[in-house]
């Protein structure tokens, strides 16, 4: 019978003590059932009388020797009614008279007996019941012998064969005569139990059972059949001593069953579960690629290599249908100790791990490449790796020149591992896809080029997340605005992918747009907090952990509602005069700036904080202060001072002691400064922007004002004074266009506003006129018919300037226009 235990038996524990080699488990003798040494015997002279009778028939039948000596057999058994009688090997059925009147079937075998010329007989006689347990036990033993899958093998004290059963005759591939006596390590030379501890050889397992008598249990031996020299294969072995009746040693018992095919289906699901392990964790193409190289090298394969279409690499979409042709690159390969890379040569591409490869014609490779379908080709399996019917690239698994070649299990576990793989590869595929599309859209909405501004000198770093999560949605923007101001903005889109991309752009946007309606930075943020409340897209956020907190601490005061540290979208901005170096400040739940003075201090202003943006229920408020011309201005998102090693409180710390102390350093080696400190490489935080701001000033050169009384006479005189200042400025080509313009706006605000008036020029990059009023209606261009009498003075200021607008101030308003340089003129 087949030895082989569960799995928590322990092989080297001994087994049970057995009885005698030739006794069975219930006591019986396991002998032919007409054994004369056993069974009852009885001898028959020719004339049919009782001459001889054993202790057995006694035994069996009752009757005393002396009491049936000289009678006819009759006396004890019953005519025979089947006249042929049985086989002579088998005896046949008859039924016997006990001595106490019973009548006892019987089997009876008769053997034929001469002496002096005269026939006798000696009669056999097994009680029937007995005689087919006898038989069964025989026909037991023959079946082990001939018909038992399992392997039976008994080897003397010496260890050689002395004989085996019909199984291991098949194995060994030889009948049990050409091989009897040889000892067990020249069947089996290479062979070995895979076991860590214990012997390892049959000749000390067998050593052991005959000198100790301790059985041994499901051990595995691992060695090439003598008739299938190509394969390994793998036994379920059990060894147990064999003794006679008086103890003495005769030998050893092996039985051994061939598990090899469980062993590798073991084996398949044990790599596709390390395939599961494995394959398919991350979004990049050739990390999932190396990963099926890995798992199948060497346990399935010698050697791996995996090319995929250089479109599926770079995140595009495969075409349907056979890939012959394609621009493939491999992408992974691996090559066991025994393994050659037998695939096609490749051709360089730049000393990169990625190489363009080149498959000769009628090569496995392009075979399947061309019928889109996998090739088995010797020791050479190719399949496709393929997704939603789609092929995107191929594996190709190779084994080394010899017998080894993939049989019908193995390409099914091929075509999984291969499949596994794909799906991997296509989610990456999908993923750069979609990030390199995010990427793409952040940069296209982030500014691509700062025009330089008369008011401040700017640098400026953005740095996307590089981890598995994708961009965000952090932004900046330096926006130009009339008087030859600028708006500075910086908000941060919580969250990753194409969404925060695109809320980001339109954020962006909307800023832009309201900045240039010269909107005070409270104003302009609750029209962007409206803008994002009315966003379906855009729902409020819950608070992190300890927002509350770190808000609190870097303002010096309760965070409130609505804390600045949280989900959703962020912004700060900031409006800079460089004519009054007076600066307007705002944030909606974002973190406040740095401010380096002209002397090296580093300050983070409180400005009132505001909620996120979306939020809605509670005012902006802004904070306005004057910076002297020189000061560093650091805006940022939280990406750059906050990191799993330390908190938002410990990173404006650092941004404050790499900015301290160098207002007038450069500011792209400060911004490269800031970035090594805070976002060394190898980490992985969020996404960072930052904008470094170092502030100008337009002197009383530049600059020209004038205070002039609500009267008609104005008019005149601002042309006369504008007249002056432009001769002065080097000017004249200007003059008359700027009298007409300065006349018509002034004739306006005398008509229509309310005095005192203000006239200023500012010679920036352009000549910039304004005249403020104390009213708050705004003008607007008209088309005036042949028949009116007036309305067409803004209408002709609109064609001498290349700008115009108007902008509000607590006092009033200030109409203001631009006018280009003439060629050659002299510029700011």
């Amino acid at each position: 019978m087949n030895r082989a235990g569960p799995a928590a038996v322990n092989p080297w524990a001994p087994a049970k003590r057995r009885r005698t080699a030739w006794s069975a488990p219930d006591g019986a003798e396991l002998r032919g059932p007409f054994d004369i040494a056993v069974a009852a015997t009885v001898v028959l002279a020719p004339g049919g009388t009782v001459i001889g009778w054993s202790p057995a028939a006694e035994a069996l039948l009752g009757h005393r020797a002396e009491d049936v000596t000289g009678r006819p057999a009759d006396t004890f058994l019953e005519p025979s009614a089947d006249a042929a009688g049985g086989a002579p090997d088998t005896g046949s059925a008859r039924v016997a008279r006990h001595a106490d009147g019973r009548r006892i079937p019987v089997v009876v075998l008769e053997c034929p007996l001469t002496t002096g010329g005269e026939a006798g007989r000696i009669l056999v006689v097994e009680e029937a019941r007995r005689a087919r347990e006898a038989r069964s036990r025989q026909a037991m033993l023959h079946g082990l012998a001939t018909q038992s899958p399992l392997g039976l093998a008994i080897y003397d004290t010496d260890l050689c064969l002395t004989w085996a059963n019909a199984a291991h005759d098949q194995e060994v591939g030889r009948p049990l005569a050409e091989y009897r006596g040889r000892p067990a390590e020249q069947l089996y030379p290479d062979g070995a139990f895979q076991t860590v501890t214990g012997p390892r050889t049959l000749n000390e397992v067998m050593r052991r059972v005959i000198d100790s008598g301790e059985s041994f249990l499901d051990l595995h031996f691992l060695a090439k059949l003598p008739s299938d020299p190509r394969r390994d294969h793998l036994w379920s072995c059990s060894y147990y001593r064999l003794q006679d009746d008086d103890g003495t040693v005769l030998g050893v018992c092996e039985d051994a069953f061939d598990i090899t095919d469980r062993h590798e289906a073991q084996h398949r699901l044990s790599l596709l579960a390390e395939a599961g392990r494995r394959i398919g964790i991350t979004l990049d193409v050739a990390d999932t690629a190396q990963a099926i190289a890995d798992v199948a090298v060497p346990d399935f394969a010698d050697s791996v290599t995996v090319d995929v279409l250089r479109a599926a690499v770079e995140g595009g979409e495969p075409l349907h249908g056979p890939a012959a042709g394609r621009d493939l690159i491999r992408v992974a390969a691996r090559s066991g100790p025994s393994g050659e890379d037998a695939g096609p040569q490749a051709r360089g591409r730049g000393g990169g791990a990625e190489r363009a490869v080149v498959y000769p014609e009628g090569s496995p490779q392009l075979r399947s490449l061309s019928s889109g379908g996998r090739v088995l080709d010797d020791t050479t399996l190719v399949v496709p790796l393929r997704s939603g019917g789609r092929t995107m690239g191929l594996v190709s698994y190779l084994r080394a020149a010899g017998p080894r070649t993939f049989d019908g299990d193995e390409v099914a576990l091929a075509d999984e591992l291969t499949a596994r793989a794909a799906l991997g590869i296509d989610n990456a595929r999908r993923y750069t896809r979609e990030r390199t599309a995010a990427l793409t859209l952040q940069r296209e909405l982030l500014p691509q080029y700062l025009p330089p501004q008369s008011a401040v000198d700017v640098a400026h770093r953005y740095l996307p997340a590089d981890d598995l999560t994708g961009v965000g949605g952090d932004w900046f923007d330096v926006i130009p605005l009339s008087g030859a101001r600028v708006g500075l903005v910086v908000g941060d889109v919580v969250g990753h992918g194409l969404a925060a991309a695109a809320t980001m752009g339109r954020l962006r946007t909307t800023v832009e747009a309201l900045a240039t309606l010269d909107m005070a930075p409270d104003e302009l943020l609750t029209r962007l907090d409206d803008l994002v409340g009315r966003t379906p897209d855009s729902p409020p956020q819950p608070v992190p952990p300890g927002a509350e907190g770190r808000t609190a601490a870097r303002t010096g005061g309760a965070a409130g509602p609505h804390p600045e540290v949280t989900t959703g979208a962020t912004c700060l901005y900031a409006v800079y005069d460089p004519v009054s170096r007076h600066c307007t400040m705002a944030r909606a739940g974002h973190l406040p700036p740095a401010i380096v003075h002209p002397d090296g201090s580093c300050t983070f202003p409180e400005l009132p904080p505001g909620p996120p943006l979306g939020l809605g229920g509670m005012p902006f408020e802004s904070m306005e202060f004057d910076l002297p011309e020189g000061s560093l201005l650091a805006l940022f998102t939280d990406g750059l001072v906050d990191a799993r090693s330390r908190d938002i409180e410990q990173g404006m710390d650092t941004l404050g002691c790499v900015l301290g102390g160098r207002a007038g350093a450069d500011l792209e080696d400060l911004c490269d400064r800031a970035v090594a400190e805070l976002r060394p490489p190898g980490t992985t935080p969020d996404d960072t922007a930052l904008l470094l701001v170092r502030t100008k000033a337009l002197d009383g050169e530049r600059v020209a004002a004038w205070d002039l009384p609500a009267e008609p006479a104005s008019a005149g005189r601002a042309r006369e004074l504008v007249t002056g200042r432009l001769d002065d400025w080097g000017l004249p080509d200007l003059a008359f266009s700027c009298e007409l313009v300065v006349s018509e706006l002034v004739t306006n605000a005398v008509r229509y506003a309310e005095g005192p008036l203000q006239l200023r020029l500012i010679r920036d990059r352009t000549l910039l006129c304004e005249v403020a009023d104390a009213g708050h209606t705004s003008p607007h261009l008209r088309h005036s018919t042949v028949d009116d009498e007036g309305g067409r003075g803004l209408f002709i200021v609109a064609q001498l300037v290349s700008r115009w607008g108007t902008r509000y101030t607590p006092s009033g308003k200030t109409i203001w226009t631009e006018q280009a340089f003439p060629p050659g003129s002299p510029g700011p």
